[in-house]
């Protein structure tokens, strides 16, 4: 059998599950996930070594139309700058809801010239299921693509099949990684991530938006991880909704994110959170720069 090994990035608007099948297809949590949008906010590599190639995902941001922000200028140009690097796209949309953001995602994929394989996933949120058919080939027509493959990353139906299509179209060649690594990223950039997923899934409305972590201390000890981190927010008042009455807000934010970061790391994590404020850092090009986000 050829041995394959190639690059594959993982695109679509926000909150169609890139993050979830990604997570799927590499047998473990790799990126965060929730039901906000725009939860992934940096290009995530997954390693998949298989006996007959390598699979190297490329997680991305959800490209969309919302926000003329610095953060969402960053996003979009993450996502799209993804698909100049690599040997395969998958396009990812949600079961039978085609929105001007799937538009958008498919004429730059188009525009790429890539291979690509159009991916419908939720396929257990369509009933009744008779839907199914009909609902492949209207966004088969509309994407105007040969291979279309639905899938649920959540319950994992047809994700092996998909993997195996992914595999048959990279070229033949050695892997790029050992075949122990999963990742580029170092545990400071998981930690920050895990730390920020807690926040996106206990807050409501824009709060999740206009936070982001800044990983000040890690210290990795024989049996223990020390971590210190920075929340950063954009208002005062968002700072108190995030400590809470008597800090208990925080207080369970942090017990919960150290819970995950125990499992992530499979050792006794030490936690350490603080909350400070920096104004409209989400709409500033600089201060973007100096919290990570930058290409």
């Amino acid at each position: 059998m050829k041995h394959r090994a190639g690059h594959v990035a993982l695109v679509g608007r926000p909150n169609v599950g890139k993050s979830t099948l990604l997570n799927y297809l590499l047998g473990q949590k790799l990126a965060i996930t929730s039901h906000k949008p725009q939860t992934t906010r940096h290009s995530i590599l997954g390693i998949n070594t298989l006996p007959s190639g390598q699979i190297v995902y490329i997680d991305t941001p959800g490209i969309h139309q919302r926000g003329d922000k610095a953060m969402n200028r960053y996003l979009n140009r993450t996502a799209s700058s993804t698909l100049a690097g690599v040997d395969l796209a998958i396009f990812i949309v949600e079961g039978d809801h085609w929105t001007d953001e799937d538009a958008m995602v498919l004429k730059r994929i188009h525009a790429s010239g890539l291979p690509a394989i159009l991916v419908v996933n939720k396929i257990d949120t369509i009933r009744p299921r008779e839907k199914l058919l009909p609902v492949l080939s209207q966004i088969g027509e509309r994407a105007k693509m040969d291979t279309v493959i639905p899938v649920s990353a959540r319950t994992g139906d047809n994700c092996d099949h998909l993997q195996q299509q992914i595999l048959e179209r990279l070229p033949e060649g050695e892997d790029f990684y050992p075949e122990d690594q999963i990742t580029d990223r170092p545990e400071r950039f998981f930690a920050a991530e895990l730390i920020r997923e807690q926040i996106t899934r206990r807050y409501h409305k824009e709060l999740p938006y206009v936070t982001t972590v800044e990983i000040e201390e890690f210290e990795s000890l024989p049996k223990l991880y020390r971590i210190g981190a920075v929340i950063w927010v954009e208002r005062d008042n968002q700072k108190a909704i995030l400590i809470g009455k008597g800090g208990q807000a925080l207080k369970e934010t942090a017990t919960e994110a150290r819970k995950q970061l125990e499992d992530f790391f499979q050792i006794k994590v030490y936690l350490r959170l603080w909350i400070k404020v920096k104004k409209s850092w989400s709409a500033d090009q600089a201060s973007l720069n100096k919290l990570g986000y930058s290409e």
